[in-house]
């Protein structure tokens, strides 16, 4: 015995009495000189004395007992580990039992950060995964826990666990026994353990699950309710019972169906200055109203809600477990919901409103090619913007602007979507100006008779949305009046002589009545700024604007934004092909349908090219005028170049030569005007002597430039120079 040990127990089978603190559990690789196993104390147990089966001892090795001893604690939830304190003292103790099995103390780790955390998986559980690096760096001999579940509540992360151990040759134990996973017997047994585990988890889930879609199909069970509604009493779904709340999220639904669009809802909500509603859904404050700005992220998340139809529904996500153990939520389509019944609860608007409120906002989505979507009415000249189809592939067909000079913007209608996926040409290229005026044509003509009962509606309507923002402020007054009554009853209540409660109560009513003060100033100002607007603007200019529809189109303050909007109540889309001509097939709301067909677009160089009627003018005047004289007669008329510049002598000689114009030179030439020299060897004098006597008047002059050059009448058989020069 070279470890100097005395025996306690034989090879009969029977244990011997243990003396003092002498715990018989010893390995199994110490035998005696005949073979039978002798079992000698490793270490004085530091706990209470505790029988080990002796299958126990063999598999405690002294390599085992270099290394540290890991117990796992963890409860699944807060309230378990607050409620259920005896679990986590049976977890605890298992330590004593590592003490027992010869681990000193110092040699034992808890790791307890994980109390409160689930065991489906991984991520969240820092001290598992610490577990798990330190097993598999080889420094543990025994992991404890007090069953399967505490370490893991599923197959994959039990499975790693047991395959780290037997690389690592670490033991594992329970409550039940320690267990090698490098033997055979061993491993199933805890493959197993880890299967009831989990199925033990599956059956409890599928139990609860059960319990909570018997009770959603019938629309019992209780959900986070969106703002706007509470439960009563009887856990019924009510509208909230605030005014203030109510109104806000109906004129939230007003302004969207009249603007179409989100962002527009969330800007006129800013530019009247109006907060909206969010009830508070955790902290201290739980259950209270903040008021706060609306942004675009919530306004679509309250047109995409059916609550505010009246809809109950269920199962609108679906969770999906990551690789690192980490939950995924994805919203699914409404056919895949759980469970969805109409008209549950009341409602703020009817289901069809709802329905179309979806429709719109697919419209609008500007990151899908879908044939519905038309897109909202925005910024640029383009009147069909959203409404343009093309005719070749029924693709919607996007826009485009040019640039020019000057700040002149043209629309380009395109149809670029068999570009963008598989790189093929572009389908159509329609430049837009024509059909844009085309189409104020059509608008023009087709209104008109409807313009009085328009003009009143817009009129109605702005008359609307001044009452809508001036009741919700004259709410906030009265919110705020309510609570500085609120805070004077509870001054009013105190006892005097209770001068640290009286104080601060006083100061909470002069806070109130401050606010009060302020909301009554605020009331006042956009009230008094709000109706000037509506009276000397809206009505004077909107009445007297829409008796002559035309006027008000084509008013350069009517913003082109609205124009669109104008033009989407009369007509469905414009259906677009490109051939000799241009065509446009019109489709109305009504179902009335109108053709229209424009001549084909000028290129780019015809933008440039001169006017026909121009060209003409300055061949006429060629006959008789210098190019000079030509633009002063062209600038006297009115008339301007290509370019839109005042005409000079470098631009109509361009337009000559650009036309293959005749040149004055050679018209002059044509009917036998003579030049200077020729004229000089005619009469037998010097050509100074020419230009003398035409400068004197006597030989008649024909200019056909503007640097003095000219050409000279014939003077004639009888003239008396050709009898001088004989």
């Amino acid at each position: 015995m070279d470890r100097g040990l005395s025996p306690v127990h034989t090879g009969t089978g029977k244990p011997t009495e243990a003396i003092g603190n002498t715990v018989p559990y010893l390995s199994s690789n110490i035998r005696n000189d005949k073979g039978h196993g002798e079992y000698y104390p490793i270490q004085p147990a530091r706990g209470p004395i505790m029988n080990m089966p002796q299958q126990v001892k063999q598999k405690v090795m002294a390599s085992h007992l270099k290394r540290q001893a890991y117990c796992y604690v963890r409860q699944s939830t807060l309230k378990q580990v607050f409620e259920n304190t005896e679990s986590t003292k049976r977890q605890y103790a298992l330590r004593d039992r590592a003490v027992a099995l010869g681990w000193p103390m110092v040699q034992i780790v808890t790791v307890d950060s994980d109390l409160g955390e689930t065991a489906t998986s991984v991520a969240d559980r820092q001290g598992f995964q610490k577990l798990m690096t330190e097993v598999s760096l080889g420094r543990v001999g025994l992991v404890m826990g007090l069953e399967v579940s505490r370490l893991a509540r599923n197959n994959a992360d039990w499975a790693r666990l047991i395959e780290i151990c037997a690389l690592t040759d670490t033991l594992i134990l329970d409550e039940e026994g320690i267990y090698d996973p490098t033997d055979f017997n061993d491993r199933l047994l805890l493959n197993m353990k880890g299967t009831f585990s989990e199925v033990e988890l599956h059956v409890l889930r599928s139990r609860l699950r059960g319990g909570i879609l018997s009770k959603a199909r019938r629309g019992e069970l209780k959900t986070r309710l969106p703002t706007g509604f509470i439960y009563d009493h009887n856990d019924k779904i009510i509208i909230d019972p605030d005014k203030q709340v109510q109104q806000c999220i109906r004129l939230f639904f007003d302004i969207f169906q009249r603007t179409g669009a989100a962002f527009a809802t969330v800007k006129a909500f800013a530019k009247d200055d109006v907060k909206f509603p969010c009830r508070i859904q955790s902290g201290p404050d739980k259950g209270k109203i903040k008021w706060q700005r609306l942004t675009s992220g919530r306004a679509l998340v309250i047109l995409k809600n059916p609550r505010y139809a009246g809809a109950y529904y269920y199962g609108a996500r679906r969770a999906r477990k990551n690789i690192d153990g980490s939950i995924m939520y994805r919203k699914v389509p409404r056919d895949e919901w759980l469970v969805l019944i109409k008209d549950a609860h009341p409602a703020y608007i009817a289901w069809e409103q709802y329905e179309e409120n979806l429709r719109r906002m697919r419209q609008n989505a500007v990151a899908y090619n879908i044939i519905d979507r038309k897109t909202p009415p925005r910024e640029g000249p383009c009147l069909l913007q959203g409404l343009a189809i093309c005719g070749k592939c029924g693709q919607r067909m996007t826009i485009r602007y040019k640039y020019q000079k000057k700040g002149r913007v043209d629309p380009v209608y395109l149809c670029q979507r068999h570009r963008i996926e598989r790189w093929e040409n572009s389908c159509q290229y329609i430049p837009g100006a024509s059909i844009d005026e085309a189409i104020s044509k059509l608008v023009l003509e087709s209104v008109t008779p409807l313009t009085l009962e328009v003009a009143l509606q817009v009129q109605k309507e702005l008359e609307d949305r001044f009452n809508e923002a001036d009741k919700l402020r004259k709410q906030q007054v009265e919110r705020a009046e309510y609570e500085a009554n609120l805070a004077r009853r509870r001054f009013m209540q105190v006892d005097p002589e209770n001068r640290l409660v009286a104080d601060t109560l006083e100061a909470e009513w002069n806070e109130k009545l401050r606010q009060l003060q302020d909301a009554n100033d605020y009331y006042e100002t956009h009230r008094q700024k709000e109706s000037e607007k509506l009276k000397k603007v809206q009505q004077k200019e909107v009445v007297k604007l829409a008796r002559d529809f035309p006027k008000l189109w084509k008013n350069p303050r009517t913003p082109i934004r609205e124009k669109k909007r104008m033009i989407r109540f009369l007509i469905e889309d414009v259906t677009m092909i490109r051939g000799e001509n241009i065509t446009l097939h019109v489709r109305f709301k009504g179902g009335a349908k109108k053709t229209l067909t424009l001549p084909p677009p000028l290129q780019g160089w015809q933008y440039n090219a001169t006017n026909p009627k121009i060209v003409e003018i300055v061949d006429e005047l060629l006959a008789d005028h210098t190019y000079s004289e030509i633009a002063t007669i062209l600038d006297n008329r009115g008339y301007k170049s290509a370019q839109g510049h005042r005409f000079d002598r470098r631009i109509v000689t361009g337009i000559i030569h650009a036309n293959k114009l005749k040149t004055r030179y050679a018209r002059l030439r044509a009917t036998g005007k003579l030049t200077a020299e020729e004229v000089a060897r005619l009469l037998g004098v010097t050509v100074a002597t020419v230009r003398r006597w035409g400068k004197a008047g006597t030989i008649k002059t024909y200019p056909y430039n503007d640097r003095n050059g000219c050409l000279y009448e014939h003077p004639g058989v009888n003239s008396p120079l050709m009898k001088k020069s004989v």
